[in-house]
Formats: structure tokens, C-alpha cells, sequence
């Protein structure tokens, strides 16, 4: 009984010394990882307009069906984002959401990230359902959030595969083929060389 006093003491002494790992918080906030999961957030391009072309992917993506989405045609008189579309509404169920990060993954313009945005507590469960209007940066920001952080960056000599052809996805050089946006036809006529030439190839391959 008393070596186990004793030993329950030792391991008491032996913490003392440390740190402690608790914070005074919302005095003091915790430094959060790079890659935490919280609030989704809308981005932009550096010209303004919305990353966002409502293309359902990320409600497609979504295992709790938490995003929902209503597009609207783009006009030259009123374009909110480079595609054809944009999302009129763009509403994210924090009730239902898991924080898996799939609707990130799924986006392919950069869209939408979860970022350390963790302080989400409310009394009323209407409000933890966010809107466009919530969700996206306000003008004059254009950033990638937590984008860098998931994604590595691709070697200097290869190109990207976004769309470029306007200046409104980052300015990268685009495969166009990749996008389909390609000059070359689908299909192109492709001569054989001398039937016998042919024959032999594939005498070769098959012995």
C-alpha cells in the first residue's frame, strides 16, 4: 500500500516541472494546425470574381448532404464568377456537417475550404446553418486558405490542368485537352505505314 502511495507521488513530483498544456481561453487561443478542419469558407479570384461556378460537386460529394445549392446563369451584365454559372445560394448545415473535408477534395476551382475557424457554439440551431453571404470573403480578399496546406505544388515544368484561356483561374498555363477547351480535333486520321512493315512489328511483339 505504501509503494503505491509512493509510486502515485513520484509520477505527481514528476509533473510538476512541465508545462502545462491548457490555455486561458478566449483569452488565450490555441495555435491550430495547418490542416484543422473547421468553418467553410468561400473564395475568390484576385480580380474579384467568385471561384465558386456552381457546379454541384461538392454537395454531390457531401456524405451528409449538409451543402445546398441553387445556380444562376452568369451575364455580361451581372458575372459573379468566370463560368457559366455561380451559386445564388450557397448554404452549408453545420448541424449536419461532419468536418470530413470532401467538399474541399471534390471543388475543382479551390472554392471552398474548411478553415481553424472552430468558435461555431450557438443557442439556436438556426444559426449554425451559414449562407453565401457568411461564407464568402468579403471583396478585395482573394486567398487559397487551407489549399496549400492539402496540395503540393506542382513541379516547375509541368503545366496545370485549369483553365486559363480568360486570365481567371490563377493565371497558370493550361492543357487545354485537359479542360476541354482543345483547338485539335477529336479525331484525326492516322496513316499506316507499308502493310508488311506492320506485319513484322507485330512478329516482333508477339515473339
Amino acid at each position: 500500500m505504501a509503494m503505491e502511495i509512493l509510486k502515485g507521488l513520484a509520477t505527481t513530483l514528476r509533473e510538476l516541472g512541465k508545462k502545462p498544456t491548457t490555455v486561458s481561453y478566449p483569452e488565450e487561443k490555441r495555435q491550430l494546425p495547418s490542416r484543422f478542419r473547421g468553418r467553410h469558407v468561400l473564395h475568390r479570384y484576385e480580380n474579384g470574381l467568385e471561384r465558386c461556378v456552381g457546379c454541384f460537386l461538392c454537395a454531390g460529394a457531401c456524405p451528409a448532404d449538409a451543402i445546398y445549392i441553387e445556380a444562376a446563369e452568369n451575364t455580361e451584365e451581372n458575372r459573379v464568377s468566370p463560368g457559366e454559372r455561380y451559386a445564388r445560394i450557397f448554404d452549408v448545415n453545420l448541424l449536419r456537417c461532419i468536418f470530413c473535408g470532401y467538399c474541399e477534395q471534390a471543388c475543382p476551382t479551390g472554392a471552398i475550404t474548411l478553415e481553424n475557424i472552430y468558435e461555431l457554439a450557438s443557442m439556436r440551431p438556426e444559426d449554425l446553418i451559414y449562407h453565401k453571404e457568411q461564407l464568402l470573403e468579403p471583396e478585395g480578399s482573394a486567398t487559397r486558405g487551407s489549399l496549400d496546406a492539402w496540395t503540393s505544388p506542382p513541379p516547375e515544368d509541368t503545366t496545370t490542368p485549369v483553365p486559363s484561356r480568360q486570365g481567371f483561374f490563377d493565371g497558370q498555363v493550361a492543357t487545354a485537352t485537359a479542360v476541354g477547351q482543345g483547338d485539335l480535333l477529336a479525331r484525326q486520321e492516322i496513316k499506316l505505314g507499308d502493310e508488311q512493315a506492320a506485319r513484322d512489328e507485330t512478329a516482333a511483339e508477339e515473339a
